[in-house]
């Protein structure tokens, strides 16, 4: 069985909103439907001591309080308590799997809304950055030294490289189809990106590449991004929104190229003995039941790999 984290409370009430966030329990319910062997746990809440080594005071405050409400936005999702608890939920989601991921080898949050996020501010529907406050939990513990983050999200991480920048036993690689910068995406991918460090690397995914171009470009970016980071631990988002239906997707990407890259993900730290959490990302095709399936399917190459 794979521990699968879910609440509830992960969905607050936002209205109508292009982030739907009644996916996560439809995720849930679709990986129960298929059968896949999923133990899913409620997990805690991420407190003040885990947000605040990574995030400001002042944001904390703001996301708990509501004011400035400038700020409390700032993901550019309406603020209202359920939403500071929500992602207080989801956050803790992230810690409890790569805990379990630690004990066990593989484990997920079903989850998402963590790349975008910056130390003092949200962006791009990502309130606190679950991804770094996660491995930061982990290395307080002193149960890893090095971590590496594998964003596939159809955007560019940028808030997690900016939070990494201070963080040189964390690594970051993001291969991505449109650029994030100062809350706004581009699809040009080619003239405007970001200057890679010593620990945050990104790989631009070319406008309308197919399943095998995606494909050759992760494959030769994650094996040197690991052999060259030797990490304790795997933390993956698996994005949805490079899928060729989604609106914002470069991309030509179908249902069964997103499951060939999540099965080489998986195969690939099961190869290299690294234990492996994900997080789910993205997914705005209006067809939540693809949205849906292409999650599941994550956790089907999961099943599948580590068997």
């Amino acid at each position: 069985m794979i521990r699968a984290f879910h609440a509830d409370g992960f969905a607050a009430e936002i209205g109508e909103h292009v982030m739907p966030m009644r996916k996560f329990a439809l995720v849930k319910d679709r990986i129960v439907a298929r059968g896949l062997p999923a133990l899913v746990q409620e997990p805690a809440p991420a407190t003040d001591e885990q947000l605040l080594r990574v995030h400001t005071r002042e944001y904390l405050d703001a996301i708990r309080t509501g004011q400035p409400r400038a700020l409390a936005e700032s993901q550019k999702f309406p603020w209202s308590p359920g939403l500071a608890a929500s992602v207080r939920l989801t956050n803790g989601a992230v810690i409890a799997a790569v805990s379990a991921a630690l004990d066990e080898g593989v484990a997920c949050a079903l989850a998402s809304g963590y790349h975008h996020a910056h130390a003092d501010h949200g962006e791009g529907f990502c309130t606190f950055n679950g991804l770094v406050v996660a491995l930061e939990e982990a290395w307080a513990n002193e149960r890893i030294e090095r971590a590496l983050i594998i964003d596939l999200d159809l955007h560019y991480g940028n808030g997690t490289a900016s939070l990494l920048a201070t963080r040189g036993h964390f690594h970051a690689l993001s291969i991505y189809g449109s650029w994030y910068e100062k809350n706004q995406a581009s699809a040009d991918v080619t003239t405007t990106r970001a200057e890679d460090t010593e620990n945050a690397r990104s790989v631009a995914v070319p406008n309308g590449a197919d399943g095998a171009a995606y494909l050759a470009l992760i494959r030769e970016a994650l094996g040197e991004a690991i052999e060259r980071v030797r990490p304790d631990l795997l933390l993956y988002q698996a994005g949805a929104d490079p899928y060729r239906e989604d609106p914002y997707s470069t991309l030509d990407l179908g249902l069964e190229d997103l499951a060939a890259r999540d099965a080489f993900v998986f195969e690939t730290a099961r190869a290299a003995k690294l234990p492996i959490a994900w997080v789910l990302a993205g997914g705005y095709t209006k067809d939540l039941a693809k949205v849906v399936e292409v999650h599941a399917n994550t956790f089907a190459e999961a099943a599948r790999a580590f068997r």
